[in-house]
């Protein structure tokens, strides 16, 4: 395998930094990544643990900003972040003895139950003070913490999406403070699948690393957009993120 130059090391980097922004928002940066690193000539092994290898680094840097900006609930991380991170690791497992393929149409359609779902929600999020939480949130937090960090693991498309829906459909959260929960889970599941793909040597640091610098900027931008412009903008793009993620899969399906 001939390893990509120090011009398409950039292009990586560039496409890095833009997919870090989107991936703050809304999930789905992986859309932008993973075709450009296999764009470069890596194989599909070494791509995806490339691509997780730099990924980390942007999920870090959104948690972060939306910690600092107060949308992260402390009591509600301590359970997710672990629970995302055994499920990714339970998922990763679950590769070697299922196709991930056979997940694409659930997948196709639970993307355009997304985008319908929060295209489709109006209205102002319930003030944190006025919103009393369920005596089970912590438990539904979990699951959906354990379930989707397993997906993340398993498959991966579309897992930023999938949280910041299950956050607000079964706890009620506005999508500002659902995209920051999302981020610790996704945070917790990257740190996952990073661990696991290092340790069997198919994360390309040369590569990763400069991309893992544009996606800590990215990643905070984003992050910071999504605080400063709010639930408007997050619903637009979650609602482009899931169609396009949503009409990739189904083109891979006529198309493998």
């Amino acid at each position: 395998m001939a390893e990509p130059g120090l011009l398409q090391i950039a292009l990586l980097t560039l496409v890095a930094l833009v997919a870090g922004v989107i991936d703050a928002i809304a999930g789905g940066g992986g859309l932008l990544t993973v075709p450009a690193i296999l764009w470069a000539g890596l194989p599909p092994h070494l791509a995806l643990g490339t691509n997780k290898g730099q990924s980390v680094f942007g999920s870090f840097a959104a948690l972060a900003r939306f910690t600092r900006g107060g949308l992260v609930d402390g009591r509600r991380a301590r359970i997710t972040f672990p629970l995302g991170l055994a499920g990714s690791l339970g998922g990763a497992a679950l590769v070697l003895v299922t196709p991930p393929s056979a997940l694409r149409p659930i997948v196709v359609a639970l993307l355009a139950f997304a985008a319908v779902f929060v295209g489709l929600r109006r209205g102002p999020p319930p003030r944190l003070e006025d919103a009393a939480p369920p005596r089970s949130a912590a438990a539904i937090a979990g699951a959906i913490a354990l379930a989707v960090g397993a997906y993340d693991g398993f498959f991966g498309p579309g897992t930023g999406t999938f949280l910041i829906v299950a956050f607000v459909a079964l706890l009620g959260d506005g999508l500002s403070r659902a995209s920051a929960s999302a981020k610790v889970v996704n945070f917790a599941s990257n740190l996952a699948a990073v661990a696991l793909f290092a340790s069997r040597g198919v994360v390309l640091w040369r590569i990763a690393l400069p991309m893992a610098a544009a996606q800590l900027g990215g990643g905070w931008v984003g992050a910071h957009l999504a605080i400063r412009r709010g639930d408007a903008l997050i619903r637009r793009v979650v609602v482009a993120v899931a169609l396009v993620l949503a009409a990739k899969l189904a083109w891979d399906m006529r198309n493998p």
